[in-house]
């Protein structure tokens, strides 16, 4: 549903600030600011997806979970097709997803999200033995799912 509405608003928000900026400094002036929007954005996408992957690879490399650098690529990617979307507002919402001083902010709200979705709203704490999963009591750690072993490499 969300989703059938923005498809459907954000059209009409970008071709009112489209407008509105045309008035503003005139029409050419407003195509030509798409135009290096765009090239701008694409260049930036190129640079920091590169970063993302070269991130992704040292830490598949030295064997831990890549959870920031995959969050990373997947904002990347959708502020790309932001940027190459052409208009002012998913430009604007495009360039706060991908450069990386604000992608921390935006990696955070979709931390949020997805434990929103996934987990019932439950975010999981830094310390895994205070976690507590979706079907256990408020005072569980989960102790009793832990299974003792040695692992042999």
């Amino acid at each position: 549903m969300l989703i059938a509405v923005l498809l459907f608003v954000m059209p009409l928000i970008e071709i009112t600030a489209v407008i509105a900026v045309g008035q503003l400094i005139g029409v050419w002036p407003t195509i030509t600011l798409l135009v290096l929007e765009s090239a701008l954005g694409a260049w930036i996408v190129r640079r920091e997806g590169g970063r993302a992957w070269e991130a992704l690879v040292t830490a598949l490399q030295t064997g831990r979970m890549p959870s920031r650098e995959l969050s990373d690529a997947a904002l990347i990617l959708v502020g790309g097709v932001l940027l190459l979307t052409p208009g002012f507002v998913t430009d604007l919402v495009g360039f706060v997803v991908v450069l990386p001083m604000t992608r921390p902010v935006a990696r955070r709200l979709l931390e949020r999200v997805v434990a929103q979705r996934l987990l019932g709203g439950i975010v999981p704490q830094a310390d895994p033995a205070t976690w507590r999963g979706p079907g256990e009591p408020h005072g569980s750690t989960g102790a009793g799912d832990t299974i003792r072993g040695d692992v042999i490499d």
